[in-house]
C-alpha cells in the first residue's frame, strides 16, 4: 500500500513562509506583542483545526 505523500509546491512553500515572515513582522512591530502572540496562535489553531489536528497534545502547559 502506498502511503499519500503530498509535496508541497514551491510556489506554496514560499507562500507559506512570507506568511510566517509577515506574521513576524506583525509580532515584531505590535504595540502589545502579547497580544499578537496571541492573535497569531489563535489563527493558526483555527487553520489546524479545520484539517482535524487537535492543538491541546502539543500546547505548552506551564504547571
Amino acid at each position: 500500500m502506498k502511503e499519500n505523500t503530498y509535496m508541497p509546491t514551491e510556489k506554496e512553500m514560499i507562500s507559506n513562509l512570507i506568511d510566517y515572515y509577515s506574521n513576524l513582522q506583525r509580532i515584531k512591530e505590535s504595540e502589545d506583542s502579547q497580544k499578537e502572540v496571541d492573535y497569531q496562535i489563535r489563527l493558526v489553531k483555527a487553520k489546524l483545526e479545520s484539517f482535524g489536528i487537535i492543538t491541546s497534545s502539543i500546547d505548552i502547559n506551564k504547571e
